[in-house]
């Protein structure tokens, strides 16, 4: 199973750094789901929750975030909000 590089970035610390299988972003165009491999992508974030799922069959860690952007490019996921609880 392929792993997926994500991070979480907020202005005053680096909130989370580790390989899992999907992340599910609350876009300001609609939620979407990075999987390893995705094609490069950007997009704001709305205030919603990530969803963080380890494994393919796991129940996903949720965290709530305020605003940001998310970036997808051949290293990964980072999400850089503006506040992230959790």
């Amino acid at each position: 199973m392929a792993t997926l590089h994500f991070e979480l970035v907020t202005p005053e610390k680096l909130v989370r750094s580790e390989e899992v299988h999907m992340v599910v972003v609350p876009g300001t165009e609609g939620e979407f789901g990075v999987l390893a491999g995705h094609a490069p992508f950007m997009s704001t974030v709305r205030d919603g929750d990530l969803a963080i799922y380890r494994s393919e069959t796991g129940e996903p860690e949720r965290i709530r975030i305020e605003g940001g952007f998310a970036e997808v490019n051949e290293k990964g996921l980072t999400v850089l909000a503006e506040k992230a609880e959790g």
